[in-house]
């Protein structure tokens, strides 16, 4: 049984990046994750709303943590993602659903949220399990 508060707490400590640009993972279940941004004037771009990079990075966190629940090291292979409303607020939800985790690849379905619930973005994710086991 893998402990998905650990991954959590280990995720949040070891992503220095999204530490560092207040995105952290709130909620960390077997094939699920959520993961907040506090936004602040950091988080926005010359438009005044909150920056691309920022919001695939949320995708990115929750991803993380929804692929790694398994208690396999997974790491990202490809993504897309869409833009659907200005991301703005004083915080966004990203929520992370495995839709497939297979021997070598887990596919992840991410989508942004903001205050009002309404979605932002919308992202498909998929990684690979690093120790290649079944």
């Amino acid at each position: 049984m893998v402990d998905c508060n650990a991954v959590m707490e280990r995720l949040n400590r070891e992503d220095r990046f999204c530490a560092y640009n207040g995105i952290r993972l709130t909620e960390v279940r077997e094939g699920y994750a959520e993961a907040e941004l506090r936004v602040t004037e950091h988080s926005m771009n010359g438009l005044g709303i909150v920056q691309g990079g920022a919001l695939f990075t949320l995708c990115d966190l929750a991803f993380a943590g929804a692929s790694n629940s398994y208690g396999r090291p997974c790491v990202g292979l490809g993504s897309s993602i869409s833009y659907l409303r200005p991301g703005s607020g004083e915080s966004l939800k990203a929520v992370a659903r495995v839709v497939n985790a297979g021997k070598s690849i887990c596919v992840c379905d991410v989508e942004i949220f903001n205050a009002s619930g309404k979605i932002v973005a919308k992202s498909s994710m998929t990684g690979y399990f690093l120790d290649g086991k079944a």
